[in-house]
């Protein structure tokens, strides 16, 4: 994950750019919601509503800017959260209906290939400087801190309060396995402490919450 550099005008494309994001993918969960409470008990799956991608980008100019293939995407995030219910309602637990997504509750964007709609490294004759290519928004500064390893394969950018990040998955990363050191040893997990070795070590619990509650309440 390296922090974005957005300029003034690509933050608040970015800014558009996941609002009509969240936009579609509400207007997903609306339409199957709407199906199953018909008195056919319509199911509605990801397919038919990625087959309306054309149509919808057709006639909304907003849906259109944005890539096609990083839409499809969102789809397939609702696709999974419905997997993921019925997953859970089939094992007899009590989960939560899939919710709408409010404005500070949809804060990423995925494109499923790299080249499709986006582009790392985009400006490569420019050595000095990372960039990331995104359809809609252009071609956005990298603070890349450390190599790359592998090709990449996803790419995801993401809003974390004011800030914004890109997210990669590599392919063919190389494995660097340690060497043996010839020792074995047993972690229990527990409550009181964050973990206790079989030699009787023990380690706390951090309690990172616990230790940010007033600069989170500050904010």
């Amino acid at each position: 994950m390296f922090l974005l550099r957005p300029t003034a005008r690509q933050a608040a494309a970015l800014t558009m750019m996941l609002d009509d994001h969240r936009v579609l993918y509400n207007a997903a969960l609306q339409e199957r919601r709407d199906a199953y409470r018909h008195p056919s008990h319509t199911t509605v799956r990801y397919v038919a509503q990625a087959g309306q991608l054309s149509g919808i980008r057709a006639y909304d100019p907003d849906q259109a800017r944005w890539s096609y293939s990083s839409q499809q995407a969102t789809l397939r995030r609702l696709d999974r959260a419905f997997a993921a219910f019925f997953r859970r309602v089939k094992a007899g637990e009590a989960p939560g209906y899939p919710r709408f997504k409010g404005r500070n509750w949809f804060d990423t964007v995925d494109w499923p290939k790299d080249g499709d709609g986006c582009r790392w490294d985009s400006q490569p004759d420019n050595p000095a400087q990372m960039f990331v290519r995104l359809q809609g928004v252009g071609h956005v500064k990298v603070n890349q801190h450390r190599p790359v390893r592998g090709t990449v394969k996803t790419v995801s950018v993401k809003r974390e309060g004011r800030r914004w990040y890109v997210v990669l998955s590599c392919d063919g990363v190389p494995a660097e396995p340690l060497a043996p050191t010839g020792a074995v040893v047993g972690i229990d997990l527990g409550i009181a402490s964050l973990a206790t070795t079989s030699d009787g070590r023990h380690y706390g619990n951090p309690r990172f919450l616990e230790r940010t509650a007033g600069r989170l309440a500050g904010a």
